[in-house]
């Protein structure tokens, strides 16, 4: 009876366990948005994004299928795409009830000017002025076009003429920038001297923005005192090229790097993502917990490894940034301080996931992926959660503080474990003053320089506050025992005028 028992009790045991791990693999394979903590590890989390569509082909109605499409831009309600294997741009116009889009036009060449040939050669990217002039990346023609809105010829600008450029480089144009003054900032295959600047004009200015050179110091040393003969048969130290570059709404330049090695991510020697200023300067802010690369965590797993390879990335108004990952298929945002504000996606071919993710763009707070090998677009649009945090940070900037820490309670209150909540409830109530408040929500988190902040307020107004009884204290602790000593000197000096007296 008691081996029937102990059968029975050992069965259910069993079923429980793996009824638990079930639950367990199917909670985390359900697993789509997530986040770090303080230490590091991951947290789930409510959807910040959803898809809202997913456009093919078919879909939008095009009369010849996309072929291996590379490049993406957005212009107010106008999204084009660079059908790269069809050798065309794609207009577009979204329809703001219900987010569909219809094909406006099909650029396939251009008008006027005196060149020869008028028609793409595999285009990349494509960028369009406020003034609705097209510059558009034509790669193996060598050339960026500008043309203007009714597809009229306007410029080219080629290749640099620079004494430190190789005259047998081959120019091909890549990816592209356009600036309110008109200024092209352009990322060429095989130029890794940072970004190619050209003047309004056309006038090639200069190379910018440049990444730091990373090498072993023992080949540097191998190197340096080796013949000439030795270092042509040696690998060269050169900067990294960049993947692709955006231009944000105040005029800076967002690049980011894919090829770049695990361990020089983990030193910090080179950035995955850069944000530069007229010269060229990295002004990026990474003040997060992590760095601003992706996954902290590189294992492998499903046959992939290494870091995360940002391909493409956008800036929204309210400067959190968007970087897209091609080895993982995933989108990382990052606010103004470097901090992860979202992750979410994956690799495979269902509503949300990538088989090769390309180009990245948003229309306000919607986002458009760009898919190169299904040649479809995925729409996301935020959640509540979404919009919460936005919400949040948008009413921060403002200045309207009461109302960001009434969205960050809210956004608390839908993800207990996101630490840019207690964070941005800690900030709200510093602005607001209430400096013991705020110090209790960034002890939460763990969070020492907002602490510091807080506390330093905090220890202002308790002493100006209790002025009266800190100058009691000093007057306790300072007169008191001075006065003590006085007239122990005085009873003292008496009493030996006594002795003497008799």
């Amino acid at each position: 009876m008691k081996r029937i028992i102990t059968g029975i009790a050992a069965f259910a045991l069993a079923i429980s366990v793996f009824a638990g791990s079930t639950i367990s693999v199917c909670a985390k394979d359900k697993s789509y948005t997530y986040n770090y903590d303080y230490w590091g590890d991951v947290q789930d989390s409510p959807d910040f994004y959803m898809v809202q569509d997913s456009f093919t082909s078919g879909a939008l109605g095009l009369d010849v299928p996309m072929k291996s499409p590379q490049g993406l831009f957005a212009k107010d309600n106008l999204l084009y795409i660079v059908d790269t294997g069809n050798n065309r741009i794609i207009e577009m116009e979204k329809n703001a009830e219900d987010g569909s889009f219809k094909v406006l036009r099909y650029i396939t060449e251009f008008k006027g000017g005196d060149l020869e040939v008028k028609t793409f050669a595999t285009p990349t990217d494509v960028s369009v002025d406020d003034d609705g002039n097209f510059y558009i990346a034509d790669k193996d023609n060598s050339r960026i076009l500008k043309l203007d809105n009714d597809l009229n010829y306007i410029m080219q600008f080629t290749i640099p003429v620079d004494p430190s450029l190789d005259e047998k480089t081959n120019f091909q144009p890549n990816k592209l920038a356009v600036d309110t003054a008109g200024r092209v900032y352009c990322i060429a295959t095989g130029i890794n001297k940072g970004l190619i600047k050209y003047e309004s004009n056309g006038d090639f200015a200069s190379f910018v923005g440049a990444t730091p050179v990373s090498y072993n110091f023992f080949d540097y040393l191998k190197k340096k005192f080796a013949t000439q003969a030795q270092r042509e048969k040696m690998i060269s130290f050169v900067p990294t090229e960049y993947e692709n570059i955006f231009m944000d709404h105040e005029g800076f330049v967002y690049a980011c790097i894919a090829s770049v090695k695990e361990e020089d991510l983990k030193a910090g020697t080179v950035h995955a993502v850069r944000k530069l200023n007229l010269l060229g300067d990295d002004i990026l802010v990474r003040n997060g917990e992590f760095p601003v690369y992706g996954d902290i965590y590189m294992g492998t797993g499903g046959g992939i490894s290494g870091p995360s390879r940002f391909t493409d990335v956008t800036c929204m108004d309210n400067d959190v940034y968007v970087c897209l990952d091609r080895n993982r298929g995933r989108l990382f945002g990052y606010d103004d301080q470097g901090n992860l504000v979202f992750a979410f996606g994956g690799n495979g071919n269902r509503d949300g996931y990538f088989r090769q993710p390309s180009a990245i763009v948003n229309m306000g707070r919607d986002l458009y992926v760009l898919d190169s090998l299904d040649c479809c677009i995925t729409t996301f649009v935020t959640t509540e959660f979404g919009d919460v945090v936005f919400d949040a940070m948008e009413q921060f900037d403002r200045g309207e503080y009461d109302a960001s820490e009434a969205s960050w309670i809210h956004a608390k209150d839908l993800n207990g474990n996101y630490d840019l909540a207690y964070i941005g409830i800690g900030r709200a109530l510093l602005r607001q003053e209430k400096y013991k408040e705020a110090m209790e929500y960034f002890e939460v988190k763990y969070d020492a320089d907002n602490y510091s902040k807080a506390y330093k307020q905090y220890r202002k107004v308790w002493i100006e506050e209790n002025i009266g009884l800190v100058v009691a204290a000093l007057i306790v602790i300072v007169v008191v025992p001075l006065a003590i000593g006085k007239i122990r000197r005085i009873k003292r000096e008496i009493d030996m005028a006594d002795i003497f007296r008799i």
